[in-house]
């Protein structure tokens, strides 16, 4: 693990409540992992599940993460992303609480300040939602 729950801000702009993810796991150029546990006290928990809305942020958080840590590794300030467009979006099952979910972002494509990802949601190796997402880097 590269970045626990206690430090998880540091790489994202968003604050609680609006935090989607609780650790870093991997990241690379091209890839991001991060891990999430389902709390009932989420701001996006209805129903006995996490809705459709949170995993698409999970997503787009997962990316901000993999961003937010390779600027930090080279000492520049961590920028501000905004989601273009969301493509092919699939939601195939909610999680429950306590369902921890693993999600990874691949870079597909990189045009100037434009990230185009592949992100997928996976609980207990089951994927539960994926989409691609065009990502506006914001320079500061």
């Amino acid at each position: 693990m590269l970045i626990s729950e206690e430090n998880i801000v540091s790489v994202i702009p968003q604050r609680p409540p609006f935090v989607m993810i609780d650790s870093l796991l991997e990241s690379n150029e091209t890839s991001t992992k991060t891990g999430f546990t389902v709390r009932s006290s989420n701001l996006f928990f209805e129903d006995g599940s996490l809705n459709e809305s949170a995993l698409v942020e999970n997503i787009a958080q997962t990316a901000a993460a993999g961003v937010g840590y390779r600027a930090q590794q080279s000492g520049t300030e961590v920028p501000v992303g905004f989601i273009g467009a969301i493509q092919q979006l699939e939601i195939f099952q909610l999680p429950k609480e306590n369902d921890i979910l693993e999600t990874e972002v691949t870079v597909t494509n990189q045009v100037f300040d434009v990230s185009f990802i592949r992100g997928t949601v996976h609980c207990n190796n089951e994927l539960l939602a994926q989409c691609d997402m065009k990502i506006f880097i914001s320079k500061q």
